[in-house]
């Protein structure tokens, strides 16, 4: 075996490095989505071991909905990527580029068992530009082939050591084969036809046999004229340890998958569910598709699903031509490579062995698969077109009248495959340019449409959106999905009479139930998700919410483990006010999903709905410890702290409240309850900074300007609190509490009785039954020396509250100084404080409102799912709204507030005698 040298290894590195500098600058697209952003597998929170119990896109092998994809060694490398730079796409792009390099240099290596130095060189080139790999290496998800490949190449360099000298059999680099292949296949199925490439070898190129050889050999074994001979046996030894390691690795691979095939629908492949002979027409010539795509990889496409490759009814169709020719030159190859000793012949078979098994997972001429067309699945096959190719060429420039127009050939085809692959790799730079790129090849895939639609849709573009999904429903008429879309993306427009049309549409085109038949095994579960979205948008009217309770049960109904369904149908039980049933949906989901944070969350805002902040607590906590990040639970588990009046739990309810501002930054309601529990804590100037942020992120924070300014009246900054109010009262004229205060310091501070005045009277027009403000006004009567006016305000206010013994006790008084003679001799000193205001702070409510689980594949929107599903949550925001509800703390502080009030009255009562 030839090695490789330093030169060899840095030209091919500077070569792909310059085919795919530019793919470092392109984001997650497509299928990255789903396996990347949307993939919790990839969160260090996430334990290792799920990472072995879940497919490629982070969904449980145990469930239906899964695409039974096992690749954890892949989703290990991504789970790397996250760790070192979360998110950010580049350091993605550049291990992709990095792993691709290996793989043209392993390559080479293996080149060089077939070919000279220089056409293994001209091959590992071609195989390092060829543009047809570029959905593999710039598309993030594409990493699966090229981990693959690195040992499925690995795998065979270690079996072509396996033969010692005088033929004997070397079981070290066997053993290593086997776990080479294992570790090939789990990072892409694939990886297991490495032990066909082996056995291939071991008897047509270790052993030298040839086809007539072996047909004789067996002839006279089995007419008893000879026996087997000993090469033979060992041969036999080496295929037989190959192939129990192999069935091995398929009864695991059988187990993981729970002997169940995912399940794809007939717009994924339509041939798969075609009849005879239409499926078998069209299977077969999607190889002779394929070799084109090899041969001339002028027009990619991203997606080759839905009708992009009509299907092929007939056999006097013009294109089973192509399949015919294809299959003739391909059995010309076979029987030239099997039947002729030479050089030449084995290295034909072996490009034709890499290019043929390798590619028979993803042939649909076994079992289907979920599309039709898919240009990474060629990334190992290429191989042994390269070979081929440099095969090929080498014969070609042998002969001196050719070779400098072979020359002259070769590199144009590598130049120019070198500049496709690097503008090939722009249309992936984002969603919206990829799925553009495809329409220019194939206008006939409503997927297309429909995928540069969400791409619009994500930039908030819905009108363009509109046009691309009202396009695939007229290239694809009976596509639920497309209809799915266009309804949510009428209902994003607020046309909800034509959302509800296309929902109503796309819910017309599901399967009908068949007797006897498992509805589930017949369809997509993500169409099932017509039936959510149609219930989210009828909900919103409050007269149709059985209506939508209907929807989600017959959605429970089809699909018993429809999780999607249990989520939103506990939403809307909330909003029907029975609590119990939500709770029942949740625990239902969480049979499900154990793992899912949201769930969790969910289920402690039901238990806050249930009155029992104890079980919140626990189930927020819960929700923190499968996502220490998650936003909500942190926010509304300090919030329930908080409000609990344990002080032991506020310095944890601080910790939480300072890790929810570090994730939403821009969000003032985590500054106002960080203020908010400094107040608790007498924290003055802590309270002041906090409450300080709110107000600079949002001007007009209701409860946050009032607070501050009852933080400067309660700390004798009363003249600071002033223009508190007044900004406070400018944008809300009616807050009666920030009247009130307004008043108080006016009429004790200011000494301005007048204005006190307007402010007490402005409480009145709003709230005519206010006794504190009427209360007050009658302090201000006093004030003015206006005694009759005080005693009606007096009667007028103990009207209201005939039970508060201190108005009574104040108009004796009034009534005593009206009866002194000696009343308008004394002069009246000032009031020291009105009865003031109610209470030291107004808490704010803690407003539920519901909101989707960030998607998976495709980013979802809570109540239209677009082709997959993601659960809903329900959110909590902290308002400015007061507390409809009073809680056990609330009681304790309107305790504190009366003590308060009771002090002041009794100052009053001393200014009002004279003392």
């Amino acid at each position: 075996m030839a090695d490789i040298n330093l030169k060899e290894i840095t030209l091919i590195v500077g070569v792909v490095t310059a085919c795919y500098w530019n793919s470092l600058f392109c984001g997650f697209v497509f299928d990255d989505v789903s396996a990347i952003l949307d993939n919790k597998d990839l969160h260090p929170s996430t334990p290792l071991k799920t990472l072995f119990q879940n497919d490629f896109w982070g969904t449980p092998m145990s469930e239906e909905r899964s695409h039974k994809s096992y690749r954890p060694l892949t989703v290990l490398t991504f789970r790397l990527n996250y760790l070192f730079s979360e998110l950010k796409p580049m350091s993605y792009h550049l291990l992709n580029m990095i792993f691709h390099a290996v793989v043209s240099v392993i390559f080479l290596k293996v080149c060089k068992l077939f070919l000279d130095n220089r056409s293994s060189m001209i091959a590992s080139l071609l195989f390092a530009v060829h543009p047809i790999h570029t959905e593999a290496v710039t598309g993030v998800v594409g990493r699966a082939e090229l981990l693959s490949s690195i040992f499925f190449l690995a795998a065979f360099l270690s079996y072509t050591r396996s033969k010692g000298p005088d033929n004997s059999i070397v079981w070290t680099p066997i053993a290593l084969t086997v776990v080479l292949v294992a570790v090939a296949t789990l990072c892409k199925e694939q990886g297991i036809t490495v032990v066909g490439i082996c056995c291939v070898y071991e008897v047509f190129i270790a052993q030298g046999y040839t086809l007539p050889l072996l047909w004789t050999t067996a002839g006279q074994f089995f007419r008893g004229k000879s026996s087997i001979p000993f090469s033979m046996l060992q041969t036999l030894i080496k295929l037989i340890v190959l192939m129990f390691s192999t069935l091995l690795l398929v009864v695991i691979r059988v187990q993981v998958i729970q002997s169940q095939l995912p399940v794809f629908t007939r717009f994924d492949n339509p041939a798969a569910v075609s009849p005879t002979p239409t499926r078998q027409l069209t299977f077969n010539y999607l190889l002779p598709l394929n070799a084109w795509l090899l041969l001339n990889p002028s027009e990619l496409c991203c997606d080759w699903t839905m009708g992009t490759i009509p299907l092929i009814e007939s056999f006097l169709d013009i294109r089973n031509l192509a399949t015919f020719t294809f299959f003739c030159f391909l059995g010309a190859l076979g029987i030239f490579s099997l039947r002729y000793p030479g050089d030449s012949s084995k290295t034909v078979l072996m490009a034709l062995c890499l290019m043929a098994l390798p590619f028979i997972p993803a042939s649909n001429l076994f079992f289907p698969v979920g599309f039709v067309v898919a240009e990474r699945v060629l990334y190992v096959p290429s191989m042994g077109f390269c070979i081929l190719v440099a095969h090929g060429w080498q014969k070609i420039s042998n002969k001196s009248v050719l070779k400098k127009l072979s020359w002259i050939c070769l590199s144009m085809v590598i130049f120019t495959h070198a500049l496709k692959t690097l503008h090939r790799n722009w249309d992936w730079e984002s969603e919206y340019t990829l799925f553009m790129s495809a329409l220019k090849v194939n206008k006939n895939n409503a997927k297309l449409w429909n995928n540069v639609g969400h791409a619009l849709e994500n930039e908030k573009n819905f009108e363009r959106a509109l046009k691309y999904f009202l396009q695939a429903t007229h290239v694809q008429p009976d596509d639920i999905g497309a209809h799915m879309n266009v309804g949510r993306t009428y209902k994003n427009l607020n046309r909800t009479k034509e959302a509800e049309e296309s929902y109503m549409m796309a819910k017309s085109l599901m399967p009908q139930i068949i007797p006897g038949k498992k509805y589930a095994a017949r369809i997509a579960p993500n169409h099932l998700n017509v039936y959510i979205n149609l219930a989210n948008l009828i909900r919103a009217n409050e007269s149709r919410l059985e209506e939508a309770d209907q929807l989600y049960r017959q959605a429970i109904s089809m699909r018993p483990d429809f999780k999607q369904a249990y989520i939103s149908r506990g939403e809307l039980l909330l909003k029907m006010n029975k609590p119990l049933k939500a709770k029942e949906a949740y625990l239902k989901a969480l049979e499900l999903d154990r793992n899912n944070a949201d769930l969790w969350y969910n289920l402690a805002i039901v238990h806050i709905e249930l009155k029992e902040p104890n079980e919140a607590l626990k189930n927020f906590n819960r929700a923190l410890e499968l996502n220490p990040k998650h936003k909500l639970a942190l926010f509304n588990s300090a919030i329930l702290m908080q409000e609990s009046g344990e002080v032991k739990l506020r310095p944890e309810a601080r910790k939480r409240l300072l890790s929810y501002i570090n994730e939403e930054p821009q969000d003032a309601n985590g500054y106002f309850n960080l203020g908010m529990l400094a107040m608790d804590d007498k924290k003055d100037s802590e309270a002041e900074m906090w409450m300080k942020k709110a107000i600079k992120l949002q001007a007009d924070f209701r409860s946050a300007l009032f607070n501050l300014a009852l933080l400067y009246s309660q700390t004798a900054k009363e003249l600071m609190a002033l223009p508190i109010l007044e900004e406070l009262l400018r944008h809300y004229p009616d807050h009666i509490k920030g009247l009130i205060l307004k008043g108080d310091i006016l009429m004790n501070q200011k000494k301005d009785i007048l204005g006190a005045k307007k402010c007490f009277e402005k409480i009145l027009e709003m709230d005519p039954s206010n006794v504190q403000g009427k209360h007050n006004l009658c302090v201000v009567y006093f004030e003015e020396k206006d005694l009759l006016k005080a005693e009606r305000c007096l009667v007028e206010t103990l009207a209201l509250a005939p039970h508060e013994e201190y108005i009574q006790r104040h108009l004796n008084i009034v009534r005593d100084k009206i009866s002194s003679s000696s009343f308008a001799e004394q002069p009246i000193s000032p009031a020291g404080k009105t009865s003031g205001v109610e209470g030291d702070k107004i808490p704010t409510e803690n407003v539920q409102e519901v909101k989707s689980e960030p998607r998976p594949t495709q980013i979802i929107k809570p109540s239209d799912n677009k082709s997959q599903s993601k659960s809903n949550k329900l959110l909590g925001k902290n308002t400015d709204k007061e507390t409809p509800h009073k809680t056990t703390k609330e009681i304790k502080e309107i305790e504190k507030k009366r003590v308060a009030a009771l002090k002041r009255l009794e100052e009053i009562e001393r200014i009002l005698n004279g003392e």
